[in-house]
């Protein structure tokens, strides 16, 4: 990840105002890591190190200033798409089927 610390820059109503800006920008295979590690960050389950490691990749998912500007065609979400799996691999153990099924009923209401 990037020098910054982009932690500060995660706030609830940020990633969701985001993720529903441009969720058919970003597509799927962006959200849907974005939105496991959104339900793990957010289950008192979820130890403090992995969800300081979520907020920090979802702070630079929503995060104005990121390498590849998002409104670039085609590129423009494969720097947040490259920050987001390598969170979730690192934390991989805390995102439970209950995340990822939360994350996929969500994806399936915004675009089936």
């Amino acid at each position: 990840m990037p020098d910054r610390d982009y932690t500060t820059d995660f706030s609830d109503n940020n990633f969701w105002d985001k993720v529903k800006g441009y969720a058919r920008t970003a597509g799927k295979s962006v959200l849907e890591p974005a939105l496991k590690m959104y339900y793990s960050a957010t289950d008192a389950a979820t130890p403090v190190w992995a969800k300081t490691t979520i907020y920090g990749a979802l702070g630079y998912f929503i995060s104005p200033l990121d390498a590849v500007p998002d409104m670039l065609p085609v590129v423009g979400y494969t720097d947040d798409l490259g920050i987001l799996l390598a969170a979730a691999a690192a934390v991989a153990a805390h995102i439970t089927p209950e995340h990822a099924d939360r994350a996929r009923e969500t994806l399936r209401q915004w675009f089936d």
